[in-house]
């Protein structure tokens, strides 16, 4: 069963209003005064409404489509396990609403909402931080949640992915190891949950082995023209460093690419890894050390519980973790 969802009569009631005023606000609030619009949006946001696009006789049936967030239209690592989504999504004839946020939790709080207004049967989270409406507004919707990349800290509903602060952990580790360097970068971009997560990882290794951690942060999104940057930038800050661990594969490419393009050795002056294991890095001539995750696996994980907490309440499970590959490539 559903929750009750609230009324336009409700809100009207509460506003001391018309129902088809309310309607005519939502519709076109330019043609209702400012004084009561403001009045109908205070009700609206103290009870936390929803308003639906679906038509009202359809509210309690199965609109087979479900909702997945996701910060980045360009990130191959999406684009991997939207297409594991879709592989199950497809055969059990539903449909996918995608939107994105640009890695910024307003933004995704927007989208949240906007997909909730579709009625939508269950929701993919592509981040385990939200705003705390977002996570009101996710919860009085009542449906199926799966938060994906990540299987740390406390989650909404369901997860599924790998140990991010460990896979960098174990990636550093092996750097260390490797050729006995001292003095690796840590490259992060957006500062989100899971770049800090990888950073954490990446300061416990240094921290073991007895060493310092460094850390350059851009809060930018990650390409290969940030990382030829970041990797300019920290020649010129630690001109000692003989390594540098990347919190994203291109950001790593555009790093390697900078030392072929300045005739600096890899890895016998500088080791560089990164993370996801894209197509691109391990295509790179030397093949880029990375940490493999598997994004189409998580897609079709996620889907497949999704949909089956669709079909049964009743269905319970908390945490998927699928692991992760450490990929020594040749440049370590």
């Amino acid at each position: 069963m559903r929750k009750y969802r609230v009324s336009l009569q409700d809100i009207a009631n509460l506003a001391n209003v018309t129902k088809m005023t309310v309607s005519r606000y939502l519709r076109t609030p330019n043609q209702v005064s400012p004084e009561t619009g403001k009045k109908i949006a205070q009700v609206m946001a103290d009870i936390d409404y929803i308003p639906n696009r679906a038509p009202e006789m359809l509210l309690n049936i199965k609109s087979y489509t479900i909702g997945v967030l996701i910060p980045s239209f360009t990130n191959q690592l999406f684009a991997d396990m939207l297409a594991g989504i879709e592989s199950v999504t497809s055969g059990n004839q539903y449909q996918i609403l995608i939107a994105n946020y640009n890695y910024k939790r307003d933004s995704e709080e927007k989208q949240i909402l906007n997909l909730l207004s579709y009625n939508i049967d269950g929701i993919i989270l592509s981040e385990k931080s939200h705003t705390l409406r977002a996570v009101k507004n996710l919860r009085n919707a009542n449906i199926p949640i799966v938060e994906v990349m990540d299987t740390e800290g406390e989650s909404l509903d369901m997860e599924v992915g790998f140990q991010n602060s460990r896979a960098a952990f174990d990636m550093v580790s092996t750097m260390l190891e490797n050729r006995q360097k001292k003095k690796i970068i840590y490259f992060g971009s957006q500062d989100d949950l899971r770049d800090e997560l990888r950073y954490q990882g990446y300061c416990d290794a240094m921290r073991q082995h007895g060493l310092s951690a460094y850390r350059i942060n851009p809060r930018s999104i990650s390409s290969m023209q940030l990382g030829a940057q970041l990797i300019e930038q920290a020649f010129i800050e630690y001109p000692d460093l003989d390594g540098i661990f990347c919190t994203n594969d291109d950001i790593a490419v555009g790093a390697l690419l900078y030392c072929l393009r300045k005739g600096i050795r890899v890895p016998e002056e500088v080791s560089i890894a990164g993370f996801h294991g894209l197509d691109i890095g391990r295509e790179m001539i030397p093949s880029l050390a990375t940490v493999i995750t598997p994004r189409f696996a998580i897609g079709q994980r996620a889907a497949t519980i999704l949909l089956n907490k669709i079909s049964d309440r009743d269905y319970s499970t908390y945490s998927t973790d699928l692991g992760y590959q450490i990929y020594r490539g040749d440049t370590l």
